[in-house]
Parts: structure tokens; sequence; C-alpha cells
């Protein structure tokens, strides 16, 4: 029996900007690295659902959701960033963590196709993409815990790997890490 020839030359990262989504970058730099393939970087902002949004102003007045809402949105982009505005503001920090590993690992040079930093449904997002950069491999990380939030990740990469045509990496964080 033969196999079939493995070829990667365009890898599609999709991160969370999570500690585990840093983990998985580890193995998207390695593999870059052993197929001399290039890295195409994804961070999907994600939208609250309208449903969401109806249930809530059913507790509280739509007033404050959205000054809940918007608190917590200033306060995500000041933690990640620093004060500056969305998208592009994420786009450049991810192109600064990029440029920095690039500098600190000798002999592990790749190459930074893309980055997208995009508003809308993880899933559905990071697929397109794949499909656009005409990517051979997704790589990305799953948490496996109880929290809400890890739930909710580990249901993105769940429904990217059913769903995708292309081959998913998912790397979990070491329990020692988590």
């Amino acid at each position: 029996m033969e196999l079939p020839k493995v070829d990667v030359k365009k890898i599609l990262y999709a991160t969370d900007l999570s500690e585990n989504a840093r983990y998985a970058f580890a193995y998207a730099v390695s593999l870059a690295d052993l197929y001399k393939a290039s890295i195409t970087f994804i961070h999907v902002l994600s939208e609250i659902p309208d449903l969401l949004d109806k249930n809530v102003i059913g507790y509280i007045s739509e007033e404050r959701w959205e000054e809940i809402k918007s608190q917590n949105v200033t306060e995500a982009r000041e933690a990640i960033i620093g004060k500056r505005r969305d998208h592009l503001a994420i786009k450049d920090a991810l192109h600064q963590f990029s440029e920095n590993l690039k500098e600190s690992r000798e002999g592990e040079g790749f190459v930074t196709d893309d980055i997208i930093v995009v508003r809308g449904n993880p899933v559905e997002e990071i697929l397109k993409y794949c499909e656009e950069k005409n990517c051979d491999l997704i790589v990305m990380g799953t948490h496996g815990h109880g929290t809400l939030a890890d739930v909710m990740m580990g249901s993105t990469a769940r429904r990217v790997l059913r769903r995708s045509t292309k081959p998913v990496l998912v790397v979990r964080l070491p329990e020692e890490e988590s």
C-alpha cells in the first residue's frame, strides 16, 4: 500500500488570543518550518446573537445591556491591545507577535502570509478563509475544562473539525498548564 504524499504549503492558524491559542501556535510554527509553509493568522471577533440580546433584555433594560456589552468590549480591547481601535489594533498586535517570534527563534523561520481579523461567527469565518486562502491545514487550540468560555472554544473547534474539508489539528493545552 502506498501512502499519499502530504504537502502542506499554507497553514491557517485560528486564534482567540488565549494562552491555549499561543500554545497551539507552537505547533503551527513547527509544521510551517517542517513543510516550509506559510501561516495565515485569523482572529474572529464573535458577535452576540440577537436571540441572546432579546433574552437578556427580558431580565434587564436594553439600555443597561448595551452599557454592559460596551464596557466588556472596551475592557477586552484594552487588555489585548491597550486602548487602540478594533480590528486594526488586533491585527497590529498579531503582526508584532509574529515578528517577535520570528526574531527570537533561531533557524525556525516561517512566513506570515496574511493576518485576518474579522467580526462574525468564528466557525463560518474560519472555514470561509480556509477556502479563500487555499489553506492545506487549520491549526487551532481547545481547552477541555468546564467554564463557559472553554465550552465555547471547544465547541468552535469541534464544529470546525466536523465541517472542514481540510485537515484540522486541534491542540489541547497540557493539564499542568491549564
